[in-house]
């Protein structure tokens, strides 16, 4: 069963539709009453709202016992203007889908409108829309739900569009697929004083412009091996802007980036035993708070197996990754506790802008092959 030239125009409208209509992570709730409503009218045997905040699953039954598979997309967009361009431009301002998530959620209601026609043979699909991805915090949360528990899936998949491969060009790998990162906070207090006798004041910046080096000595980036640590400086911010004062008070912004969960509690350990003496030496008070918390994610080589063996079995033509990518994502999460998961890469053209470029656009003639993937997947699985 695949889309016909109706499904693939419907849900190009829904796509453009989403475009129009972006809201950021954890705000998510005209987005997710859009798909509850788009899934309602195909008669899942059930939906589940509200997961992990604006979450929303359907659920399509086979008639035997079986396990069951989760398809994944995520709900929320970017706090990036868009570049105007296409005619279903974002109309919120600040805000737009440049990382494809409106495509993801086209795609996997794209497979729910095959499955609302042909039902698996056995156990159950579950095709769920996780709200704020982009922030880390959105499959955490759906997790820690109570309500997840009946849907715990024992396969979990997914896929990301992505840049710079070649168009409809799908990559696979069992192994490490995006990187651990953290954001960390640091906001040093010391006193200010008049520009003209600093000394009688407590400035931060020494004790800032000596970690900063210190801190991206602890990740300096490199191939992406076993190993592989990075810290990025995103923003930094010394006292008031004035000529009069000087700085009482300070901050700094960091990403912290690993290949591992194990390398990445060791960096944040390093880096706060940094900041902390630092702040220490040089008399000052610090407060450190961590952000949008990703965990490393990792192709299980069983649910890679199946993706390639579905692939195969549907004549969709697939290569190998290029290796991890630096880029988090918090789809790994779902991992683990009877859980084998998986995603591949779906190719999004060559010349394509890249993602969380204000330029970008979800590519619409994505969405056939999307589904094709999908739904051999599922067949393999649930038949």
């Amino acid at each position: 069963m695949t889309l016909t030239p109706q499904d693939i125009s419907a849900l190009t409208r829904f796509r453009h539709a989403l475009h129009r209509q972006p809201e950021v992570s954890g705000d998510e709730a005209q987005t997710a009453q859009r798909v509850q409503a788009a899934l309602a009218a195909l008669g899942p045997d059930q939906i589940v709202t509200g997961l992990g905040g604006h979450g929303v699953a359907a659920v399509f039954s086979g008639a035997a016992p079986g396990p069951t598979v989760m398809i994944r997309a995520e709900l929320d967009a970017l706090p990036i203007p868009e570049r105007p361009g296409p005619a279903h431009r974002s109309e919120v301002e600040g805000v737009a889908h440049l990382c494809g998530h409106d495509g993801h959620m086209a795609i996997v209601l794209g497979v729910g409108r095959v499955l609302s026609r042909d039902r698996p043979a056995r156990g159950r699909a579950v095709l769920m829309f996780q709200p704020a991805e982009e922030d880390g915090s959105g499959a955490a949360a759906v997790l820690a739900d109570p309500a997840f528990a009946a849907l715990r899936p024992d396969w979990a998949f997914a896929l990301h569009n992505m840049p710079g491969l070649p168009l409809w060009g799908v990559q696979v790998s069992a192994g490490p697929m995006n990187c651990a990162s953290c954001g960390m906070r640091l906001r040093f207090s010391g006193r200010t004083a008049h520009a003209a006798t600093p000394g009688t004041g407590l400035s931060p910046d020494a004790a800032m412009f000596e970690l900063i080096p210190a801190l991206r000595a602890l990740g300096p980036g490199g191939a992406l091996d076993p190993g592989f640590r990075l810290v990025t400086l995103t923003h930094a911010r010394l006292g008031a802007p004035t000529f009069g004062i000087a700085p009482g008070e300070g901050e700094l912004w960091l990403t912290l980036r690993s290949l591992s969960d194990a390398d990445m509690v060791a960096l944040k350990a390093q880096a706060q035993d940094l900041a902390e003496q630092a702040a220490a030496r040089h008399g000052l008070g610090l407060q450190i708070t961590w952000h949008d918390d990703f965990a490393a994610c990792h192709n299980d080589p069983q649910a890679t197996a199946q993706i390639e063996a579905a692939l195969t079995a549907a004549a969709i033509p697939f290569g190998p990754t290029d290796g991890p990518m630096r880029a988090s994502e918090d789809f790994g999460r779902f991992a683990g506790n009877g859980t084998r998961a998986a995603m591949f890469l779906l190719g999004a053209g060559e010349d394509s802008p890249a993602l969380h470029d204000p330029r970008y656009d979800f590519p619409d003639v994505l969405i056939s092959p999307g589904v094709s993937a999908f739904r051999a997947v599922l067949r393999q699985i649930l038949g």
